[in-house]
């Protein structure tokens, strides 16, 4: 099997994650390499995310390991079977790395917090709205480029009409709500589709209103995946040099304690919708 030349996030994942279950159970990359019979290249190798590896390694390893926690390795398993990638790969190579992996960590996430300071998330977004937002990159993409993109934009959309779409919470500044990307047409257009999206099951909108004053997130938009077991969530930050993955424990406490912190300033949903009316009505 031929290395990699650019494994995914969800691929450096599980490589990390493997990782992780050996430094803590104190073993070397050796001690590792000797109790699975392999020499430490390959440890190395699969801890890299440079090669794939079967279910039956990953539990082998964890039985190396000592691993008393069997959701975890369960969850680390599944992640095994991922080898058809989605549909985000027909962009592979046309679009930033970044929003690839954003896709498949929105996929295959079991919940989903999303908090927005100018724009409203892109899960929301109109057709009409993306494309003008997308339309403001400096420099300037190309009329095919943004298509690429519009595409891509749109089609993350196609979880939240899943059988089982994961449950969502969307804050969003008030700043979003009335910054005009668009025009007034396009704004108004857009805050309706919020408010019908806001009526969904899976779905909980929530505004931060400016009178809030000084709240957590203020310095960029983060979207927290939560996976199938805690030690599997991770936080994607949104920011001018393009998209931040965060993973260790220490930065998930940080964020939940952001996010939580931010609902607590934020709108209950059903005055956000009043909420949101208001905006519309005076757009």
């Amino acid at each position: 099997m031929p290395p990699r030349s650019t494994p995914t996030a969800r691929q450096l994942r599980l490589g990390t994650e493997l990782r992780r279950m050996r430094e803590h159970a104190g073993l070397s990359i050796q001690e590792a390499a000797d109790g699975l019979g392999i020499n430490r290249t390959h440890i190395t190798n699969l801890e890299l995310a440079r090669f794939g590896i079967s279910e039956e390694r990953v539990r082998a390893l964890a039985a190396i390991y000592a691993c008393p926690d069997s959701a975890y390795v369960d969850a680390l398993a599944a992640m095994t079977h991922d080898r058809k990638g989605g549909w985000w790969d027909e962009y592979r190579g046309r679009i930033a790395t970044g929003g690839l992996d954003l896709a498949e960590l929105e996929h295959y996430a079991t919940e989903l917090r999303v908090a927005e300071l100018i724009h409203v998330p892109g899960l929301l977004q109109t057709e009409q709205y993306a494309r003008a937002v997308l339309g403001e990159a400096i420099p300037a993409w190309s009329p095919a480029e943004l298509r690429r993109r519009l595409s891509h934009r749109l089609k993350r959309r196609d979880i939240l009409d899943r059988d089982e779409p994961p449950p969502c919470t969307f804050i969003v500044h008030e700043a979003a709500l009335r910054t005009r990307f668009g025009g007034r047409a396009v704004m108004l257009a857009q805050l309706e589709s919020l408010l019908e999206a806001s009526e969904r099951a899976n779905i909980t909108l929530r505004v931060l209103p400016m009178d809030a004053g000084g709240f957590p997130v203020a310095g960029v938009s983060v979207t927290y995946a939560a996976g199938p077991v805690p030690q599997l969530d991770t936080v994607q930050l949104d920011t001018a040099h393009g998209a931040i993955f965060l993973d260790a424990e220490s930065q998930l406490a940080n964020h939940r304690g952001v996010l939580d912190a931010a609902e607590r300033v934020s709108l209950p949903a059903d005055a956000t919708r009043t909420f949101i009316s208001r905006i519309a009505q005076h757009m």
